[in-house]
């Protein structure tokens, strides 16, 4: 009885025979080709995951975005009617107490409110009187005929309007020139003069 190992045997066991080489040759690459396609496809679902997740993110983060824009909108506003308290204030004061501290107070703080809008993104809307009505920034409260400005041009401003960063927060109110009316035609009478008629 020959002393052969496990090993030995095991190697007497393996066919090393070209045509089964070739076979397991074939099936191996077979399995590889199953293996890449595989991966391709899990890298594949893995990109797609990623990039949904970052959408989601994105998504998000504008919603969150704008829910806070939203909640600083609400705010503004708020603040746009105190401001709109100034002004009133500030252009009935009497002229007896122009120079007085106390007023000049008020006007101070007015101008340290309006520095914070501005710091925050809010301008004024342009509505000079003599600039042209434009119905995405003013809101016609009133035409004003026969006035020294031409038709469609603002005569008064009545309402300060804001806009925050590049849209229309509030509207300004203004009274807008109307035109002068249209001339009558020339009135066209028949002859009646019986002498003419039998002409």
């Amino acid at each position: 009885m020959s002393n052969r190992t496990r090993a030995q045997e095991r190697i007497d066991e393996i066919d090393i025979s070209p045509t089964s080489l070739l076979a397991d040759i074939e099936a191996l690459k077979g399995d590889l080709e199953t293996a890449r396609r595989q991966a391709e496809e899990y890298l594949g679902l893995l990109q797609r995951e990623r990039a949904e997740f970052a959408n989601y993110r994105r998504r998000t983060a504008e919603e969150r975005e704008r829910e806070l824009g939203l909640a600083g909108e609400d705010l503004i506003r708020k603040v746009l009617v105190i401001a709109d308290d100034f002004d009133r204030a500030i252009d009935a004061r009497p002229a007896e107490i122009a120079g007085n501290a106390w007023v000049d107070g008020v006007t101070a703080i007015d101008r340290k409110l309006r520095s914070l809008l501005e710091s925050e993104g809010v301008s004024q809307v342009e509505a000079a009187p003599g600039t042209t009505f434009d119905p995405r920034q003013h809101e016609a409260i009133a035409n004003v005929p026969n006035s020294e400005h031409a038709e469609g041009q603002i005569v008064e401003e009545v309402r300060r309007g804001y806009r925050l960063r590049d849209r229309v927060l509030r509207p300004a109110l203004v009274a807008v020139a109307e035109g002068l009316p249209a001339p009558a035609p020339p009135s066209t009478t028949l002859d009646t003069d019986p002498a003419t008629l039998n002409d």
